[in-house]
């Protein structure tokens, strides 16, 4: 445990010491100044809270179902929603659906029992992982009713080594696991613990509600005209690299290319390549004459997943990287999908490339293979968008057998 200690106060020196150089560090360490007055001042001794901790913005959209559903249904409890990373906070630090959002300060067992103190959480809820020690283990020593939900277990995890024991041990913590299948659930079987559920992933619910909310974006509706649009969403610089030639040799098809960071280098890149003409959203407004450009490169952020709904095909970038992004949220709209070959983390990507809804590319020259026959014939393109839209909707349901379990339990 000592060494765990040792690793977070470590941790946390590195970041303050280069926060003055690394925007970053310096939003980490910021953010988490003066914290438990803040907290102190802001939950009342008296309120009832359930807290909700999401490592970053994946993870708060994987949990925002939960949250919701939560506040519609259960308005007795003031809801505590905290991260981990600047990437989910600095964006979500304004969001209505909690009554109080913070960073987590750093897992030392001094900040866990302050931080506990001026919460009191009577229910906390850890989105998909993140396992702080010292908090699992003070919630424990507290008695709070603690779950973890859209949990997904592999073999090399560190809860299966010989070493694991103090991780066993947090997990004890939990009242409920929460797991997306079967087989997280039988790994935990062989360390002893049975207080599982097989309850899916909240991120069906989300990426429904998504879908049900969406509005049609004004000027890529006029973009997209009377024909077809290819939605390139979340790209790095070496999807756009196999994306290029794709959209030169269709200059029949409308394209729209998010890149996951503004990177000015790139948008450059991409205005100068394509042959059939492109233009920054940001530059367009209802006067923008679309007659003669091909590709729209959407610079801006919050209209990707709304975007996907005026779309036939869609492309998820990041599989160049360390993983590809959000396919559900094309899936919903029954978008058939390429990506490339990083994907095997991603359980929904493994079942959509098996149900032949999604393909993984390595080359241009496959991208190219894969959305011939999917522009070219409908009856191959109308199963797969079938059996994308079917896969999102049989799906949902997790939110619900989550929420269910804590308040009927």
């Amino acid at each position: 445990m000592w060494i765990y200690n040792l690793a977070i106060s470590l941790y946390a020196g590195t970041i303050r010491l280069v926060a003055p150089w690394h925007a970053k560090a310096r939003l980490w360490s910021e953010g988490r100044r003066d914290i438990f007055r803040r907290l102190r001042a802001a939950i009342r001794p008296t309120d009832r809270v359930v807290w909700v901790h999401a490592a970053s913005l994946g993870e708060f959209e994987q949990g925002r179902p939960i949250i919701e559903r939560l506040r519609r249904e259960h308005p007795e409890y003031r809801i505590l929603l905290t991260f981990f990373s600047p990437s989910g906070y600095e964006i979500r630090k304004n969001y209505a659906g909690a009554d109080y959002v913070f960073y987590l300060p750093a897992d030392t067992p001094s900040n866990a029992r302050r931080f506990l103190d001026a919460a009191h959480p009577e229910i906390a809820i850890f989105i998909k992982y993140e396992f702080w020690i010292n908090l699992l283990t003070e919630l424990r020593r507290r008695s709070v009713r603690s779950y973890v939900v859209s949990a997904i277990f592999r073999r090399n995890s560190v809860f299966f080594r010989s070493y694991g024991a103090m991780w066993r041990r947090a997990l004890e913590t939990f009242d409920t696991i929460f797991v997306q299948n079967v087989k997280s659930k039988r790994l935990l079987a062989t360390i002893g613990f049975d207080n599982v559920v097989v309850a899916g992933d909240t991120r069906f619910d989300r990426v429904a509600e998504i879908a049900a909310a969406a509005k049609r974006v004004e000027i890529v509706e006029r973009f997209r005209g009377d024909g077809r649009l290819f939605v390139a969403g979340s790209t790095w610089g070496p999807d756009e690299e196999i994306l290029l030639p794709l959209i030169n040799a269709n200059p029949e098809v409308k394209f729209v290319v998010a890149p996951h960071e503004m990177d000015e280098g790139r948008i450059e890149r991409l205005l100068h390549d394509v042959k059939g003409g492109a233009v920054r959203y940001t530059q367009c407004d209802a006067t923008t004459d679309f007659g003669k450009t091909q590709v729209l490169i959407l610079d801006t952020v919050g209209i990707l997943s709304s975007v996907y709904g005026s779309a036939t095909w869609a492309y998820i970038g990041g599989g160049f990287g360390v993983g590809i992004h959000n396919t559900l949220e094309a899936a919903t709209f029954g978008l058939p999908m390429a990506f490339g070959p990083n994907y095997s983390k991603f359980k929904e990507a493994r079942d959509m490339v098996s149900l032949g809804c999604a393909t993984p590319v390595h080359t241009a020259e496959e991208l190219s293979a894969w959305f011939a026959p999917l522009r070219d014939d409908e009856e191959t393109l109308r199963r797969a968008s079938r059996a994308a839209k079917d896969y999102t909707a049989r799906n949902q349901g997790a939110t619900g057998i989550i929420l269910r379990s804590i308040f009927n339990s």
